[in-house]
């Protein structure tokens, strides 16, 4: 056994348990993962997933080669981070992990800007809720809401957004300025309880929520339509020309915005000029982050 690429297809089925999972973990087609596998098991004459209708249950034998080769892998990724590391060129292929509400409503522009002032580097963006494993190099940059980033990871807290309560101009209109209580209605997040905290802490307390939607975006696209009042972020809901806040609407503090990478590629050409522009493009809408820039797009 000599080829790296057979533990990888092995670790990706292991860590997600099914073929389809391994492959879009690997970005290749779910047949490439079975076909790898078979012939990985049958090189090294023992079977290391039991297939079942649920899926992939990983054996004894291969609980026993995952622990080794995670091993191999954390040393692969080391010695990957370390030469990438000393890279002084600025040029290249930089991966960029963040989620699509920063992506589409914020930082779009930004990308355009620095790809215009850097055309030799070439931006990969994992546009994902989760946070990417930047040690096992899924992702060269992360641009992260968190106000508890993993210990691994080194950077910088830009700026605190802040949320507020957003209603359509034709809900409004015909809710009456929200005067008609009983025609009034949260748009819900994935809540496990009626009443939530955000709920009981707002200007509206005793409306109850009727649907629920746990995608910023699609929130924002739910105020937009009106379909009730919707708690979110400023820098999202400010530059809506459809949507206002709500009359005495209070400015919540929320979630930081991070700028991260790995410690061992912090000092890489094309990921500190990224992350040193990135940083101060964010801090550019350091009021619209913060929600000071009601009813239009700061200028």
């Amino acid at each position: 056994m000599n080829d790296w690429d057979d533990l990888r297809f092995f670790l990706a089925v292991a860590r997600k348990g099914s073929i389809r999972g391994a492959a879009g973990l690997l970005g290749v087609n779910h047949s490439t993962v079975s076909r790898r596998i078979d012939a990985f098991e049958k090189k090294l004459g023992t079977r290391l997933f039991e297939r079942l209708p649920s899926g992939y249950l990983i054996t004894q034998a291969g609980e026993e080669m995952s622990r080794s080769a995670a091993k191999i892998e954390a040393e692969f990724d080391t010695i990957g981070r370390q030469v990438t590391g000393r890279d002084t060129q600025l040029d290249g292929v930089l991966k960029v992990s963040l989620h699509n509400s920063l992506a589409d409503k914020l930082l779009m522009p930004l990308f355009v800007e620095f790809q215009r002032n850097y055309p030799e580097i070439e931006l990969d963006f994992d546009i994902d809720h989760s946070m990417a494993d930047l040690s096992r190099r899924e992702a060269d940059v992360a641009i992260r809401i968190s106000n508890d980033p993993p210990d691994s990871l080194v950077g910088r807290r830009v700026v605190r957004y802040a949320t507020s309560t957003y209603a359509s101009l034709e809900y409004l209109e015909r809710t009456r300025n929200l005067e008609d209580r009983k025609a009034l209605a949260w748009i819900g997040w994935y809540d496990p309880v009626p009443d939530p905290q955000w709920i009981r802490d707002s200007q509206y307390p005793d409306v109850s929520a009727r649907n629920h939607i746990c995608h910023p975006l699609t929130q924002l696209a739910a105020a937009k339509a009106g379909m009730g009042l919707a708690m979110l972020p400023c820098f999202m809901a400010d530059t809506e020309p459809d949507l206002r806040r709500v009359p005495n609407a209070s400015i919540n503090p929320s979630r930081d915005v991070w700028v991260l990478t790995h410690e061992d590629l912090r000092h890489t050409a094309r990921v500190r000029h990224f992350t040193d522009f990135m940083v101060k493009g964010i801090l550019a809408e350091k009021d619209l982050l913060e929600g000071k820039c009601p009813h239009e797009p700061c200028s």
